[in-house]
């Protein structure tokens, strides 16, 4: 049994509900697990392992990522550690892993932390729960990527299964 810690940033909330399931799925596994936000002090001494997951938003990760990441940098290269992306472009199957995801690829080129362990994971694409200017800019990249634009679209393109797997590979590190 580990005591996990799961850091999560989440921009419209698909990061925050597979950090949920996630430490869902680890707690059935016997292990201890506390999530919290990027937003809330982080203590890394009581834990054995660290998760950090984190959403795109406007082409980038949560700059707190990094800035906890910059802090934490010696406890958490001492560590059993996992990162894991959420963004929809994950939801085109040549762009669905650690090596094909661009966003994961510029997170490892600006990060100095090396995990042990990397995932990708698609989001969600709820038009109606985006602001006006969220909702502009994701319909016109969706637009230009072939995606859904249609202004109802709601689509969960995670696969909890992909989630599932990645729980157990986290199990066994």
């Amino acid at each position: 049994m580990s005591n996990i810690l799961i850091i999560y940033s989440s921009v419209h909330g698909q990061a925050r509900k597979i950090s949920a399931y996630l430490a869902t799925k680890l707690e059935a596994l016997d292990h201890q697990v506390t999530t919290v936000s990027i937003d809330d002090p982080i203590d890394l001494t009581p834990f054995d392992k660290v998760v950090i997951g984190a959403s795109i938003r406007h082409g980038k990760h949560n700059p707190a990522i990094y800035h906890f990441i910059e802090a934490n940098q010696a406890q958490l290269a001492s560590m059993v550690s996992s990162f894991f992306s959420v963004n929809l472009v994950a939801r085109k199957p040549l762009k669905n892993t650690p090596s094909t995801n661009p966003y994961m690829q510029a997170f490892i080129e600006k990060s100095a932390w090396k995990p042990t362990l990397l995932e990708v994971f698609a989001g969600n694409l709820n038009y109606a729960s985006y602001g006006v200017i969220d909702r502009s800019i994701i319909r016109f990249i969706m637009w230009m990527t072939k995606g859904p634009t249609q202004a109802d679209t709601n689509i969960e393109y995670t696969d909890w299964k992909k989630v599932d797997d990645y729980a157990d590979s986290i199990d066994k590190l």
